[in-house]
């Protein structure tokens, strides 16, 4: 079994990886570490939760001129969430070295700031197509010294429309740059992209078919459009996440879904592409510190998602395809650890999630609400039994990924537990745990009963005790 410096990284770089509890590179970081530190340029597929991002950004820092006063790499991202994230990582590795520094520039943040930050010339620059652009074209981003250029995530820049600016972007670049190519897929416009701007490079393909993780149970909910709210609550109770990501086809949907789940007394927030750079950053701090549970959000603004923590997703809207259905379940289930993903579809959508199946070479459990009509027996359909997975086997999920997460995980800054019995609801008043739809003194919905409901998924064990004899 290789390790990091097998590869070329230095023992500085490893040995602070270590402390991170990163001791063996995964496959994608096997295979791309040696080239890119050789020169070639590279084009890696790969699902987002493979490594890529210390694929590229380990060898950056090993080979970047820490003396040098420019712009040397340059990182391209599709979202501002993914470009913050990359920054972080980065951060990370260098938070010892002295004379490297880095600067993600995006679309709605203060541009004074960020042209202060670019005064003090890092040499290693992670934006969004929209505001790298922006710097471009005020001189403010100087390109023409540019060592290493990453785009990552390309096929989702083609599918958000951003293909003319990168290839601007690109023609800004010296020809004589390190080129590297990240993506999921590989559609004909990423193709011709690739064989317009890199110069033989190492094609690298990770897992060729794009399965889900198998750290992820899934399963299927069968409901109707009108009974998928309360489908979706009452799941929500019964496996009780730690955190979880709920998705929504649109950014209407999940204010919509939003707003409903908070009147109902849900620990939650909404992420889309509406929202303000700042108050998108607020939302996922609240969200990575676990001071909110349940977050709404569409497919693109969760792009390359990674929070640590994450026991379940919920598939309020089915995906558009196979490939949307795999970035969004892979946002749990990771580090080693398992996570649950719950699929709602009505009979008209049983064709996509059909499609689904098809694609990835699965069967997804499936299960009824009640408020559907049954599904038919899949030996009517000519197809094998169907599998079921009971709420039993799954609910421990969020128990199990809190204990590893932190200990401390539900308490606030004075100690006290933020969430009353570990559901994903706000504060419980005493003296409301008779019934799972009794209100408190504001009209919401109190927490479902701890004396009628056993102790499950990430919450705390209950100290309440029915007088009932079971």
């Amino acid at each position: 079994m290789s390790d990091f410096l097998s590869l070329g990284i230095s023992n500085e770089l490893a040995e602070h990886l270590r402390t991170y509890g990163v001791a063996v590179p995964t496959p994608i970081q096997q295979q791309a570490i040696p080239f890119v530190m050789k020169g070639d340029d590279v084009i890696a597929q790969a699902q987002t939760g493979t490594g890529k991002t210390f694929a590229f950004i380990l060898p950056i820092i090993e080979k970047i001129d820490r003396n040098a006063a420019h712009v040397q790499a340059l990182i391209v991202a599709p979202t501002r969430e993914l470009a913050l994230q990359i920054t972080e990582e980065i951060e990370k590795m260098i938070t010892d070295i002295q004379g490297l520094a880095v600067l993600a520039v995006y679309g709605g943040q203060d541009v004074d700031k960020q042209l202060k930050k670019l005064k003090r010339n890092p040499q290693i620059v992670v934006g969004t197509p929209g505001r790298l652009l922006d710097h471009i074209r005020r001189e403010t981003v100087r390109l023409g010294e540019t060592d290493f250029l990453v785009l990552d995530e390309a096929d989702q820049m083609l599918h958000i429309g951003f293909l003319n600016e990168v290839e601007e972007i690109i023609r800004e670049t010296p020809a004589t740059r390190q080129t590297m190519l990240f993506s999921a897929t590989m559609p004909p416009e990423i193709r011709q992209l690739a064989a317009k701007h890199l110069r033989n490079p190492k094609y690298i393909q990770i897992e060729k078919t794009q399965g889900p993780a198998v750290s992820v149970k899934q399963l299927g909910i069968h409901t109707t459009d009108r009974a998928k709210q309360g489908a979706l609550i009452s799941s929500i109770e019964t496996y009780r996440p730690f955190l979880a990501v709920i998705f929504c086809r649109t950014k209407r949907r999940v204010s919509k879904l939003y707003d409903a789940l908070k009147a109902q007394g849900f620990s939650c927030d909404e992420l889309h592409g509406d929202l303000s750079q700042a108050k998108r950053e607020r939302v996922m701090k609240r969200f990575r510190d676990a001071e909110i549970q349940l977050l709404v959000a569409t497919d693109v603004a969760a792009r390359g998602l990674d929070v640590e923590g994450i026991t379940h997703v919920f598939n309020y809207d089915i995906p558009q395809d196979a490939e949307s259905y795999v970035h969004r379940i892979g946002r749990t289930g990771r580090a080693g650890m398992t996570g649950l993903a719950v699929t709602f579809y009505s009979s008209a959508d049983r064709p996509a999630l059909e499609q689904i199946e098809k694609e990835l070479s699965i069967t997804i459990p499936k299960q009824s609400d009640g408020n559907s009509t049954n599904e038919k027996n899949s030996s009517e359909e000519g197809t094998s039994e169907r599998r079921h997975t009971s709420p039993a086997k799954t609910r421990g999920y969020g128990r199990e990924t809190q204990k590893k997460f932190r200990k401390d995980g539900n308490k606030d800054k004075n100690g006290n537990d933020r969430r009353s019995e570990g559901s994903s609801r706000g504060a419980q008043k005493e003296g409301t745990n008779r019934s799972s739809v009794m209100k408190d003194s504001r009209g919401k919905r109190t927490n479902f009963s701890a004396s009628s409901k056993p102790d499950r998924g990430s919450g705390k064990p209950t100290t309440a005790r029915s007088s009932r004899k079971r």
